[in-house]
């Protein structure tokens, strides 16, 4: 018979080969429709195995509960000898597997091994079913003024069944899917940790590590295993999580000077004893005064100023160890889950290498699969650190402090200085173009989605005016060839993202004509129709303080303007929303999330496409990026960082709609809920401050700019 009828942990506990020994031992039995195989009160000690069917258990002539293919009855009763607790019955055909204790005693004399796991296996059944029932019975002892139902209906992969209430989600999952390890589980599309009760009916689905959102669970669970590392690896330390570097995450460790290679080595020495342990991530509800107590004793002030705007009475903490942190999202359900992580030096600072991060830019931090060009070390780093010292010189260093800020009514304050910050870089790159000219006639400007390109690309043109130099604009959106020709990806879909889907050699071809002064016809594509036109766009050419401004996804692939005599001359930008406010010492704000946020917004608000369709597109638009912008990084001259310290709580006002809008039955439910959940913890702010010339003003409408 298949070994995959066995529970979990009798498989876990058995292995193939202690499954085949063990049916060696059992009787198979098939059932009739309204049979008892056992009743309540008999002193028979046979244990049986659901085989296929369903099973009802009934106490004194109630139904208690179901059996399903899996489970198994009749444990105290072949280990102790008690009598029958209950009645079992077949609900409909059902076969079961039994081991007499006959056969249970030639079993442990001739093979002990599988002997004493199938009583180990026992064991855990027992043991969870007495800590479910504990838990019910505490929950039941509360002041509750409803009863608690004794089972719940959960469907998973088309399956409905009746469970026990309280039941934890992991033990109806399978420990993989299609490959890839459950880390998660969705209960009506809401990520839930494994260990999580299920308390009313239900769909439940496996999130895997193979999903974005799965992916980000395991590493915000690998950066709480850390914490843990620290307490024991560097006690009196103040360590915490930094801004994400693609591959990995900055490891901030606060005091005196330290030898980051000791400090690594410390760290992922006590991070390898805690993944061994296999620590179990454990929850816990704190009354907000309790938690606001014990976060300002520990000196989680970032923390302390997120819970006094807290709407809720109570704050649900998580732990692995000594470490509480408040919960903002599901985590894996042990130590042991977080796998593929380790501790290295980079630049002489210690960072977080996880196996699954995104290949994304690094900020701040030279990474191996994401290295920074030296050509723009200085420029960008100094924006990072500049941008750091203006907010910590306004007291505005998490988000917390930020609600804070804007409840004490700085909100314009705010706005003034971070739109004075981001016209201030601007400037400075103009100034770098026009240091460089007149040998540079080409300004390629390249970013993921919803990085603020085109507003960027304005203002830019209007500081460049300033110095005299007269900016040409074309994009490479113009040069996508015919519909038909698009290549098409791994999926069958179109890819556009594809440096195939331009006319490269027409889009070179006209390059070089107008590097070398000459006056070209430029191409138009028709996105409605799908066509393009070799000779239907704008007349252009370049005098001697003109530079042509080229905008598209692919302004750092070097192919772009191979041939065209601007290629060594060229100077390209990379722009991107790159830093970002913590919440506190695990948790902040993913500038990916800052993104999409701006793209819901932007999609829904000004071209009526809805939150749901957009997220679902995000994986295949962060995929093309991946493929086709952030390989190309280190050939950026400069970097310019678009976050906006604000933004969130201006987006807030019309994402918070968007995102309720999504069905609770799409996909794209998950997201949408985890993404209300994040802006949940801003105050929101109205747009009357923001200047009509924002990078923000993209997204939310009434910008001074025509685009």
């Amino acid at each position: 018979m298949s070994h995959g009828v066995y529970s979990q942990p009798l498989r876990a506990r058995l292995g193939d080969a202690g499954l085949a020994r063990l049916e060696a031992h059992l009787e198979r039995r098939s059932v009739a429709p309204g049979e008892a195989v056992v009743r309540e009160g008999d002193a028979s000690r046979d244990l049986y195995f659901v085989l296929s069917g369903v099973a009802k258990i009934e106490r004194r002539g109630v139904e208690v509960g179901m059996l399903h293919a899996g489970d198994h009855f009749g444990e105290l009763a072949l280990i102790s000898g008690r009598a029958r607790a209950a009645t079992i019955t077949a609900d409909g055909a059902l076969t079961v597997a039994r081991l007499s204790p006959g056969r249970f005693e030639d079993l442990c004399r001739e093979d002990p091994a599988v002997g004493v796991g199938l009583l180990r296996a026992l064991v855990d059944a027992l043991g969870g079913e007495l800590t479910a029932m504990t838990d019910n019975l505490g929950t039941l002892l509360r002041e509750r003024s409803l009863p608690r139902r004794v089972s719940v209906t959960v469907t998973c992969d088309g399956d409905t069944r009746a469970v026990r209430t309280g039941t934890p989600v992991g033990a109806m999952l399978p420990a993989e899917c299609e490959g890839a390890r459950v880390v998660a589980a969705l209960v009506d599309r809401r990520a839930v940790s494994l260990h999580a009760p299920l308390v009313a009916d239900t769909v439940l689905d496996p999130l895997t590590d193979a999903h974005w959102e799965g992916q980000r669970i395991v590493r915000t669970s690998a950066g709480l295993a850390l914490l843990e590392a620290a307490a024991r690896a560097l006690p009196g330390r103040t360590v915490r999580l930094g801004p994400s570097l693609g591959v990995a995450q900055r490891v901030v460790i606060d005091g005196p000077a330290i030898d980051p290679e000791a400090a690594a080595r410390a760290l992922d020495h006590q991070l390898r004893i805690l993944m061994a342990a296999d620590v179990p991530f454990r929850e816990e509800i704190w009354d907000v005064d309790e938690a606001l107590d014990h976060f300002a004793r520990a000196g989680w002030n970032d923390a302390v100023a997120l819970l006094r705007a807290a709407r809720e009475p109570t704050v649900t903490t998580v732990t692995c160890g000594r470490v509480y942190v408040p919960r903002m999202a599901p985590l894996v359900a042990s130590t042991g889950a977080v796998e593929g992580v380790s501790l290295a030096v980079e630049d002489g600072t210690v960072v977080l290498r996880h196996a699954d991060g995104p290949r994304e830019p690094a900020v701040g931090v030279r990474s191996h699969e994401s290295v920074r060009p030296e050509g723009y070390r200085d420029a960008h780093d100094g924006m990072a650190d500049e941008h750091e010292r203006w907010l910590a010189s306004m007291g505005v260093d998490s988000v917390g402090a930020f609600n804070d800020a804007c409840v004490t009514g700085r909100v314009a304050e705010i706005i003034r200085v971070a739109e004075g910050f981001h016209e201030k870089r601007i400037g400075r790159l103009a100034d770098a173009i026009a240091a460089r000219m007149p040998a540079t006639r080409v300004v390629c400007v390249a970013g993921p989605s919803s990085s603020g390109k085109t507003t960027f690309l304005k203002r830019l043109s209007v500081q460049l005016q300033v110095m005299g130099i007269n900016p040409v604009g074309l994009s490479l959106d113009d040069y996508y060839v015919d519909r038909a020709r698009t290549p098409r990806d791994a999926k069958g879909d179109y890819d556009f993202e594809a440096l195939d889907a331009i006319d490269l050699a027409l889009l070179q071809r006209h390059l070089g004509a107008i590097v070398r002064g000459e006056t070209v016809r430029t191409a138009r594509y028709d996105f409605r129709a799908g066509t393009s036109d070799p000779a239907g766009g704008p007349t252009l050419s370049l005098g001697p303080r003109d530079v042509l401004l080229l905008e598209g996804i692919h302004g750092l692939n070097p192919r772009l303007l191979a041939g065209t005599g601007a290629e060594e001359h060229a100077f390209r930008v990379f722009i991107m929303p790159m830093t970002s406010l913590p919440f506190d010492r695990l948790w902040r704000v993913n500038p990916s999330d800052v993104r999409l946020l701006r793209r819901i917004v932007r999609d829904r608000h000004g071209r009526n496409h809805d939150a749901a369709s957009t997220i679902l597109r995000w994986p295949s638009v962060r995929e093309g990026e991946r493929r086709h912008i952030f390989p190309f990084f280190d050939e950026a001259d400069a970097v310019f960082d678009t976050s906006l310290v604000y933004e969130l709580s201006a987006l807030k006002v019309y994402a918070e709609r968007y995102l309720l809008e999504v069905p609770t039955q799409s996909p794209a439910y998950t997201t949408a809920f985890r993404l209300r959940q994040l802006i949940d913890r801003f105050v929101a702010i109205h747009d009357e401050h923001i200047p009509p010339t924002s990078m923000l003003r993209e997204f939310i409408g009434a910008s001074s700019f025509s685009y």
